[in-house]
């Protein structure tokens, strides 16, 4: 089937089409669609297990659908690209390496545009700035806390210049505290940044803090079963009525759909 390719101007910036994956004999994912806007953040919430990491590796390129099609910038994506980062629960840094050496990681991949050694450095060196890490350069990994590892995972990401940021759940194992600051980093990077994200959590507030929109994921095989957008803006007071009664709602529907398939045979 040809897709005519859409006005960039008015299309989403990443879009999941009839997306479908098949790791056989299970069905992941199903006539999935998904549109991301250019700027917005979309958060995806839904059962553990579902397929939410799954949606979000073929979107950034890193998994190819069986069924439909994933487009970046207008265009068809089927391997990685430049202009999509993503960042993982666990940081993956290289032990040998500095802070300033894991940041740096991955800028000269084939698939990165080419850099004089100054404006890799420039780009190194102001993400670790937006980071806070710029003091921290010489460390290695064993030397970092979590909160710091986490950072300089975003930061390596940063130094890609991305146009979408993907982030699997990567502040999941942080205490409370830092998981804050790291929220807040996050949305001044946003900002500063001007990058589009996409994030999975399992934290409803961190669902509420951060999205413009937030996606819920569930069935087997996985679609999205309903959407909610934020129109209050950030930061954004949890105890607010309007936020409160979303968060409701989205409990509600959270648990609805993440109980057992009731069995014809025991109803």
């Amino acid at each position: 089937m040809t897709i005519p390719c859409p006005d960039i101007a008015t299309a989403p910036l990443l879009e999941a089409r009839d997306v479908g994956l098949n790791f056989n004999p299970r069905h992941i994912l199903s006539n999935l669609t998904l549109s991301v806007y250019q700027g917005e953040t979309v958060v995806l919430l839904g059962p553990s297990g579902v397929g939410k990491s799954t949606l979000l590796r073929c979107l950034a390129g890193l998994a190819v659908p069986t069924q439909g099609l994933i487009r970046f910038q207008g265009a068809r994506l089927q391997a990685v690209h430049h202009r999509l980062a993503m960042a993982f629960q666990d940081p993956a840094l290289l032990p040998w390496l500095s802070v300033e050496a894991n940041v740096g990681f991955g800028l000269n991949f084939k698939h990165q545009p080419i850099l004089s050694a100054d404006a890799r450095q420039e780009r190194v060196q102001r993400a670790m700035r937006e980071v806070g890490l710029a003091q921290h350069a010489a460390l290695r990994p064993n030397e970092l806390s979590g909160g710091m590892a986490q950072r300089v995972a975003l930061a390596r990401c940063l130094a890609r210049q991305p146009e979408v940021l993907l982030m699997d759940e990567p502040f999941g194992a942080l205490d409370a505290v830092t998981r804050r600051e790291m929220q807040n980093l996050l949305l001044r990077v946003k900002q500063d940044f001007s990058c589009t994200i996409v994030l999975i959590t399992h934290d409803i507030d961190e669902a509420l803090v951060l999205a413009d929109r937030i996606a819920l994921i569930a069935g087997a095989p996985a679609n999205i079963v309903q959407e909610w957008e934020l129109s209050r803006e950030q930061p954004r007071d949890l105890a607010h009525p309007e936020v409160f009664a979303l968060k409701r709602e989205v409990l509600q529907q959270l648990e609805q759909h993440s109980a057992p398939a009731t069995n014809p045979l025991f109803a």
